[in-house]
């Protein structure tokens, strides 16, 4: 789907020049209009307080404070104008525990260096069609940190309500095997209370 991104207002925040111009020139070609630009966390979270951006586009790594410090600024500090804003963070390091240590930190979207233009422009598709609510705990404000699993998903299921998936998944005979269990269950359930209710 094609979007109209004329209207929109973006922060790029990179102490790295190369990758400013970079993300700038993918976001032109895009169609935003209205890019800004910020040299470290510092002087982006003062861009964020007085320009009040639609999307947020920063690095991790950065002095004086990092990417993750920046968002933690922008989700949690009094001045911030819109604690909800949108926030893509781009890293060279994807392994397990960044990706946690970001998403703990309130990202609500994770970019990993080197990407391609499709790759920037899927995180931003992500925001539009499947925006996530927002949560706030004792040491938490920030997107739900946990993705809804759709049709395909084929993960651990751990939820209560994933048992009736699991049953609605099964076919045939494993089907009929459980229905017999349940059935049996219910039946000896039924038999013991009121054997009870007889003593």
């Amino acid at each position: 789907m094609a979007y109209d991104f004329k209207d929109a207002r973006v922060l790029i925040v990179d102490d790295m020049q190369p990758m400013l111009s970079l993300v700038l020139s993918i976001l032109k070609v895009f169609g935003f209009r209205d890019v800004h630009i910020a040299h470290d966390a510092e002087e982006g979270f003062r861009a964020f307080c007085q320009l009040n951006p639609d999307i947020v586009i920063t690095d991790w790594m950065m002095e004086p404070f990092d990417g993750v410090e920046l968002i933690r600024r922008i989700r949690r500090d009094p001045k911030s104008p819109n604690r909800f804003v949108p926030v893509i963070l781009m890293s060279g390091y994807s392994h397990r525990a960044r990706v946690e240590r970001a998403r703990d930190g309130g990202v609500t979207e994770f970019l990993v260096k080197p990407f391609s233009a499709k790759d920037l422009y899927k995180r931003i598709e992500q925001l539009i069609e499947k925006p996530r609510k927002f949560v706030e705990a004792d040491n938490f404000f920030g997107p739900d940190r946990r993705r809804r699993a759709g049709d395909d998903y084929a993960g651990p299921l751990r939820r209560d309500a994933d048992e009736f998936k699991k049953i609605t998944q099964m076919e045939g005979d494993d089907a009929a095997k459980l229905l017999r269990e349940l059935k049996q269950q219910i039946s000896e359930t039924g038999r013991s209370s009121s054997k009870k209710n007889k003593d």
